[in-house]
Formats: C-alpha cells, sequence, structure tokens
C-alpha cells in the first residue's frame, strides 16, 4: 500500500519553525544585552535572600557606606538583599549607576518590604559602565538612600577628578531621630595623591561649616595617608582605635587588605561598627551604629 510522506514534511517544516524562533529570540536577547551595556543586573535567579537573623525593620540610628563596585556585573538583587540584611537607616553608595540604584530601591521595597528616598551625586555618563546607548549613556557616582526625607541636597564636583570625574554630595536627614549633614564622597583613584589632596581640601571645608555631620565614601586611600589630614582633623573615624597614628588597628574594607571605606564622624558618637565582607563588590560594607545626641571626636 502507498503512503503519503506530507504528514512527515509537515513535521519537519514545523520542527525548523520552532528552532528558528529560539535562534530569532537568542538573537533579540544578545542584542539587548549589548544595547543596555555591561552593567545589567543579573536578575532574581542569581540573587540571595536575606540571612535568617536579618533586620526586619530599618535601624533609626545606623549608616553604611559601600562602594558597589562598577562594571562588576553584580545582581541587584544580591545589593539589596545584602542591604537589607542589616537595614541602615542611611546608605551612602559609590561607583553607583542611576538605573542600579533604582533597581537595588526597587527590591528593598518589594522584596524586603523597606522602603527608601534617593539622592544623586552623578558626575559623569558612562556606557562602558552603566549602560544606556551611545547618544544618552547610563548616569555614575554616587547616590544616598535614606529611610527618611532629605533636604538641602548638594552635588559638588572637584575641580580636578584625576583619571575619571570624581566628586561629593551632602544631603541632611534624620539619623537616631537627629537632623544630620551627610556627605558621601569617592576620591581619586590609587596612586593620584597629590588630586587626592586637593579633594580632601575641597571636602573638609564644606565638612567644617557642620556641627554634626557624618562624611561615607571610598577614600581610595589607607588612614595614615598625608591626603586625609584635612579630613581627621575634623572627624573621627567610627573605629575610636582607628587613627593615623595607628593604622595597623584599621580592619581592611577591600579585597586587597586595604582600608579605603570610611565613616567619619564630627560631633558624633559611634556605638559599633561592623565590617561585612560580600560577594557582590571588591570593597566589603561598613555599617556603624551612632548616637547623634552625643557628641564625640573632633
Amino acid at each position: 500500500m502507498e503512503t503519503s510522506d506530507a504528514p512527515c514534511i509537515r513535521t519537519e517544516e514545523a520542527m525548523v519553525l520552532v528552532r528558528g524562533t529560539r535562534l530569532l529570540a537568542g538573537a533579540v536577547v544578545v542584542a539587548c544585552m549589548v544595547l543596555v551595556g555591561p552593567s545589567a543586573p543579573s536578575g532574581a535567579l542569581f540573587g540571595r535572600s536575606v540571612p535568617v537573623d536579618a533586620v526586619r525593620e530599618v535601624v533609626p540610628n545606623r549608616v553604611m557606606t559601600w562602594n558597589i563596585c562598577n562594571p562588576c556585573e553584580a545582581s541587584n538583587v544580591g545589593r539589596a538583599a545584602e542591604i537589607a540584611t542589616y537595614a541602615p537607616q542611611v546608605i551612602g553608595l559609590q561607583e553607583a549607576c542611576v538605573r542600579d540604584v533604582e533597581r537595588i530601591r526597587d527590591y528593598l521595597k518589594s522584596l524586603h518590604g523597606l522602603e527608601y528616598q534617593v539622592e544623586y551625586g552623578t558626575v559623569l555618563r558612562d556606557w562602558g559602565r552603566c549602560g544606556g546607548v551611545p547618544w544618552s549613556p547610563g548616569a555614575f557616582g554616587q547616590a544616598v538612600l535614606s529611610a527618611a526625607p532629605m533636604k538641602d541636597s548638594v552635588k559638588v564636583e572637584y575641580p580636578d577628578g584625576g583619571s575619571e570625574d570624581r566628586g561629593y554630595m551632602a544631603v541632611t536627614t534624620m539619623v537616631g531621630g537627629q537632623p544630620v549633614r551627610v556627605f558621601n564622597t569617592h576620591l581619586a583613584q590609587r596612586r593620584q595623591e597629590a588630586v587626592r589632596a586637593d579633594q580632601a581640601r575641597v571636602l573638609a571645608a564644606d565638612v567644617a561649616r557642620q556641627d554634626r555631620a557624618i562624611v561615607l565614601g571610598d577614600f581610595n586611600a589607607v588612614p595614615d595617608a598625608p591626603e586625609l589630614t584635612p579630613i581627621w582633623a575634623l572627624a573621627a573615624d567610627t573605629d575610636p582605635e582607628c587613627r593615623p597614628s595607628s593604622a595597623g588597628a584599621c580592619k581592611p574594607t577591600t579585597d586587597w587588605h586595604s582600608k579605603f571605606d570610611y565613616v567619619f564622624l564630627r560631633g558624633i558618637a559611634p556605638l559599633e561598627h561592623r565590617v561585612r565582607p560580600t560577594p557582590y563588590s571588591d570593597h566589603d560594607l561598613l555599617h556603624t551604629d551612632v548616637d547623634p545626641s552625643f557628641s564625640a571626636g573632633p
């Protein structure tokens, strides 16, 4: 009996169609990744949940500084989980792309029930770091997240950024039930000591006008580096044992075992601090609990 080949032909055509659809979908994904840029978040599948003993509500007198590393292609779900684990009132982020920060905020709210306001201190637009499109690259710089409203926000770009534009930002917000001026900065990259010295003087001039201030940031300098002298003259590190004269007692905050990250306090007493390693950056998280009602330090 003679049989027809038509069903087989239709089956093969269907397989080719499915295969072609998959290839097209793959091409679209690749094209989107190229367009969006290298710092796109990896998504929820690559994040992590918070530990069982994580803080469940914002700690009103806790502040944190964290260089989140860009372009490191880290998961913004994971970054949000790290922040949520310690739930500070205020977070200063460095090397922050605006769109990454927006996603971190979204995840903090949707996954952890933590809602933060944000102010930006962007200093440049960089497709290589923050994606976007060639004619409108993503914004890059500092950001401050606060559980309380912020006011009097300023953004200052240093006259000389060194090998890359750098600056600082400042806001007034509530910490421990008290209004506090909070600064966030990222000084010039390593091997640019003279540039950092000039930047530190610019920052110190603004900090000096405040009776009570918290200065967060990646200073790209160890505690006894001469360029940090203007800051040490005005404020103390959150670790009472960490001073220029006892730099060996300062706990490192980077993967290369240097202390580059600081919470400087002016007119505010430290209570407890922690350095927390993280897989999402080459810098550790540094958070501290403070008592703004009690004056300590310079």
